[in-house]
């Protein structure tokens, strides 16, 4: 008896680290549901420096073992990692990485497509990018485009994750990702229109981002909060479809409480 392939869903962003903190836990659900989960990685995160967006090959490479270390904490099954120039996703290789992912849409059929918001979380430009390219992709499929979510952060979010830490004594660092502004997540972000509840999946999703320790190092904001607060601040990941004319699906739906 031939068992039948697993649907896939691709799932695509721009650096290592950004699969566990903008969707890590659907993604560690939809993989314990039996779906095979790719993440497509346009980048090594080369740039990903404290010191400064400068390129450093060896930071890419660790970066490369630490998504594969994430993936396998999330039950991710395949992982695609591309060499475009962190920090260029938006202008660089436009062509390459179109031809890529329509590529990969055509002979895979996914059942559906998770990536960045048009905000890009916080208006990250390789974000922005990322997103416009699977836009652009996705769409010239026509008829046969796949549904496509689009992962966002609704304000109040972040700063919900750094006040609680905040209270628990934490202080945030001068450099590096923990220094952003956190009211620039989801700021003039367009509204989620899906919620997916994956309180369940919450240690999936911490144990992935603290597999990517180049970026989240020692003293990131949930270091010192309980599981009670990791299942509040992480347990709930916000998504919007685009509005697509394309192959029918319900896969968030399904999954995700609709907002009006």
């Amino acid at each position: 008896m031939t068992t039948a392939p697993a649907d896939v869903v691709l799932a695509v962003f721009a650096h290592p680290d950004d699969e566990s903190l903008a969707v890590g836990g659907t993604l560690a659900r939809l993989a314990s549901e039996g779906y095979h989960v790719v993440v497509m990685c346009a980048s090594h995160g080369e740039r990903g420096s404290e010191v400064g967006p400068v390129r450093d090959d060896a930071l890419g490479r660790i970066r490369a073992t630490e998504l594969m270390t994430a993936a396998r904490a999330l039950g991710i099954a395949e992982v695609i990692l591309w060499h475009h120039p962190d920090g260029d996703l938006r202008w660089a290789e436009v062509t390459d990485f179109h031809a890529e992912l329509v590529l990969f849409l055509r002979r895979r059929r996914p059942s559906a497509v998770i990536t960045f918001d048009e905000d890009g979380l916080y208006w990250h430009a390789d974000h922005i990018g990322v997103y416009e390219r699977v836009l652009t992709a996705v769409q010239s499929l026509g008829p046969e485009a796949p549904p496509l979510y689009l992962a966002t952060m609704a304000r109040g979010r972040m700063p919900a994750v750094v006040n609680t830490a905040k209270s628990r004594g934490w202080v945030a660092p001068a450099k590096g990702f923990w220094s952003l502004v956190p009211e620039a997540f989801g700021l003039a972000a367009e509204p989620h229109t899906l919620e997916s509840h994956v309180e369940a999946w919450v240690p999936r999703k911490v144990a992935a981002l603290l597999a990517h320790q180049s970026q989240v190092r020692t003293g990131h904001p949930f270091e010192q909060c309980t599981p009670d607060d990791l299942r509040t601040l992480f347990g709930l990941e916000q998504f919007r479809r685009a509005a697509i004319d394309g192959r029918p699906g319900r896969l968030l739906e399904d999954r995700c409480t609709e907002i009006s």
